[in-house]
């Protein structure tokens, strides 16, 4: 068995578990519906347009990628069951690296995530979202990045984590402060400075940016710094995950 027959092994199981499973199919798709239509409507109806869009639409980048981002930071609680069904041994030991069966992984969790984004760019195109055919193809691959960068970070703690509850707990202090640190449900002018802080650190917000700038057109930072960073988080957390798995 080669590297490249590897990688492919482990990203169809995890696509064949994905789409086995009609549960992760139909609640991966409510969260960001409500909010979609529940915040945004509700909020934007008590404010003036965003930069020439309604708040709706305003958001609607930002819960796209909160979308890819919660996706694909739990999937790393998958290497934790398969640790504790055996599967991952009968993994380990194949013939091929680790770097191998880490990059099925990760190719497997971006697969679900952007079975997630094409439902939501479907529902964009009921709420006025600009969704043209060459925006669309951009901005998936775009999220296809991010994607990548967050399912690492998923796997790199779920390959030092033993127990799906503290994998539960140690995700959501990582989750949370990078969904409501970055810009996705605000702009980032008139904050106060200790939130310009966090904000500028916060890779997501690089991510999140871009996203709305091929969407909207709307960019607060050059877009070649956005993909710059988002590129460098990649490979940096891809790094970590190949050697996590080698620790393993």
């Amino acid at each position: 068995m080669n590297e490249l027959e590897g990688m492919y092994a482990v990203w169809l199981r995890e696509a064949k578990i994905y789409v086995r499973e009609k549960e992760r199919l139909i609640s991966s798709g409510v969260s960001p519906l409500l909010w979609i239509f529940g915040f945004g409507t509700g909020i934007g109806a008590n404010l003036k347009s965003i930069e020439g869009y309604p708040y709706q639409v305003y958001i609607y980048p930002g819960i796209v990628v909160m979308a890819v981002l919660f996706t694909s930071l739990f999937y790393g609680i998958y290497i934790i069951w398969d640790r504790k069904l055996d599967f991952l041994k009968e993994v380990l030991v194949a013939p091929v690296s680790r770097a191998s069966v880490f990059t099925g992984k990760v190719l497997g969790g971006v697969t679900d995530a952007m079975v997630q984004v094409i439902f939501l760019l479907i529902i964009g195109l009921f709420i006025n979202i600009p969704l043209k055919p060459l925006i669309v193809i951009e901005a998936f691959f775009m999220l296809m990045l991010i994607s990548v960068a967050m399912v690492s970070i998923g796997l790199v703690i779920g390959a030092n984590l033993k127990s799906p509850e503290g994998f539960g707990l140690v995700i959501n202090f990582v989750m949370w402060p990078m969904f409501f640190f970055s810009n996705a449900l605000f702009t980032l002018e008139n904050i106060p400075p200790w939130l310009t802080t966090l904000t500028y650190i916060n890779p997501m917000t690089y991510g999140v940016d871009a996203v709305r700038g091929i969407i909207l057109g709307i960019n607060h930072f050059p877009f070649y710094l956005d993909i710059s960073v988002m590129l460098i988080f990649s490979a940096i957390m891809m790094v970590l995950g190949v050697l996590s798995f080698r620790k393993m």
